[in-house]
């Protein structure tokens, strides 16, 4: 591919996803990793929301959340989602589209602790996405099971990590007169060689 050079060079998308994010990290505000993961729900409708990605490994990307959430779900039932990871600072964005399983329980147990301890204590009292009777009943919620955990909560069963192994990754970048750059590298499986090539914009 002879034009694509520069911030779009590299032979590894997750390398050059990598890079981006470190980039990205040195501009934008906050949360650099925020980004809008897709799911559909029984019917086919798409859901959408922000959460933060948390590694870009060898081969896939991983983020933790709460399983029996609207997300966690959706995930559990289609085994598939896609993500958007959006930088105005950079004017760059990076889609993805994959197969999503959960990683090891080591692995979330892990990073859980490495949070903060009130948003371990948060894993335990939020009931995700499901209605919540007031502010106030969160509030006891954390209060109970701050009393219950104290300082060093384990990690709940419900909560843990997701790896989204793409089948598809679009790297974007904003060009003059909307006449944007694109290329898409797509594989079926893991075990493939990456397809490269460069998309109108």
């Amino acid at each position: 591919m002879s034009d694509r050079s520069g911030k779009f060079a590299g032979e590894d998308p997750f390398e050059i996803s990598r890079r981006w994010l470190a980039e990205a990290e040195a501009l934008e505000p906050s949360d650099a990793n925020a980004m809008a993961l897709s799911t559909v729900d029984a019917d086919g409708l798409p859901n959408t929301r922000i959460v933060l990605l948390k590694a870009i490994e060898a081969d896939s990307f991983a983020f933790f959340t709460n399983y029996e959430s609207a997300k966690g779900q959706e995930i559990a039932a289609t085994g598939k989602a896609s993500f958007v990871l959006h930088w105005k600072s950079l004017a760059r964005q990076i889609r993805v589209r994959g197969a999503i399983s959960r990683v090891s329980a080591e692995e979330s147990d892990t990073y859980y602790a490495t949070r903060p301890l009130g948003s371990r204590i948060g894993a335990w009292a939020s009931q995700q996405s499901r209605p919540l009777a007031s502010r106030g009943a969160l509030l006891r919620a954390v209060a109970v099971e701050t009393a219950k955990h104290g300082t060093a909560p384990k990690r709940p069963q419900h909560w843990g990590g997701f790896r989204i192994v793409p089948q598809e990754i679009e790297f974007w970048a904003a060009g003059e007169f909307r006449l944007h750059n694109r290329f898409r590298w797509t594989r079926k499986s893991p075990a493939e060689a990456w397809h490269i090539e460069r998309l109108n914009p």
